[in-house]
């Protein structure tokens, strides 16, 4: 049975052995000395809740929490905040700054114990995220669509679908999969991110599948630096020497063997700017036409809906 992973970041060593020895009986426990190092731990190892201490050097509990909240891949994970001050305003604070929890310490055991089984059960209930990249999953992808149509301003969604994967997955296993899912992710939240700031949504439906929503002026400029962003990381994915060759032998869905080229991404993107948006499952309809339009093309590529005319490949 998987343990929940915790992280546990403070500047105290004593501090770090005490937690250990409190949480390692039950939960995986890794340690970082302050905040920065605390926040390159939690990217490269993925924890399902964070213990911070208030005051430490390089990068405090605060700021550490304020910089968690920024990332969307990461803001969902629930926070602990412990502080060997008293004072109302420190605890104001850490919650301010998007601590969960507050304890002061010395802290009892059993009190940190309670907590942490609590702040879990309460996420999982309540978090409506992918757990391999903690995007919004579907109930939240669902609300953000009506409320763009309900706002009746012009907007863009794309679905992103890898293509080839299925193959790649077969081939290299499960985990290597997993890693190409996580840096999809990473590609479409950067793009959505540099081109339109904090207005863009991006959620992860399942498996391979995504969906940005952004102004409709940006979204072929999000698709495109897309693709280019992911084209350029997909030959990592692979081996040396299946880099030299180019390509991977498999089967495909009707167990036919394959040659086939790297993983590619398709997007399809449905505007209300063509035609009127009047529910959510006109939207995925659309969305699910262009896609298997767009992935009956050999290569990283994106068509719009231009329902007045044809689809336009773009």
């Amino acid at each position: 049975m998987r343990k929940e992973k915790i992280l546990i970041i403070d500047d105290d060593p004593d501090i770090l052995d005490v937690l250990d020895l409190t949480l390692s009986e039950n939960y995986t426990v890794i340690s970082a000395k302050n905040g920065k190092e605390g926040l390159d731990l939690v990217k490269a190892k993925s924890p399902d809740l964070i213990i911070t201490d208030y005051n430490m050097p390089v990068m405090n509990g605060p700021e550490f929490c304020r910089n968690l909240r920024k990332d969307i891949l990461l803001r969902h994970l629930p926070v602990i905040m412990l502080t060997g001050k008293g004072e109302t305003k420190d605890m104001v604070v850490g919650i301010e700054s998007g601590a969960d929890d507050y304890l002061v310490k010395p802290f009892d055991p059993e009190t940190l114990l309670a907590r942490i089984r609590m702040i879990l059960k309460r996420t999982i209930r309540s978090l409506d995220a992918n757990s391999l990249t903690h995007l919004p999953g579907n109930s939240s992808i669902m609300d953000e669509l009506q409320m763009r149509i309900e706002s009746q301003k012009n907007f863009a969604v794309g679905y992103v679908d890898l293509d080839k994967f299925k193959i790649y997955n077969d081939k290299y296993g499960f985990e290597h999969g997993d890693e190409v899912i996580r840096e999809t992710a990473r590609v479409l939240i950067d793009a959505t991110q540099s081109i339109c700031g904090t207005e863009a949504f991006v959620g992860h439906i399942g498996g391979d599948d995504f969906v940005f929503v952004c102004d409709n002026n940006k979204a072929d400029e999000v698709a495109q630096k897309t693709i280019d962003d992911f084209d350029k990381a997909s030959p990592h994915f692979y081996s040396e020497e299946d880099r030299k060759e180019g390509f991977i032998i498999g089967k495909d869905r009707q167990g036919q063997e394959v040659k086939t080229g790297f993983v590619s991404i398709s997007i399809g993107i449905v505007s209300n700017v063509t035609q009127k948006i009047t529910h959510v499952a006109q939207i995925g309809e659309i969305g699910a036409e262009l896609k298997k339009y767009a992935k009956s093309i050999e290569k990283s590529v994106f068509v719009r809906d231009q329902r007045k005319n044809e689809l336009r490949l773009s």
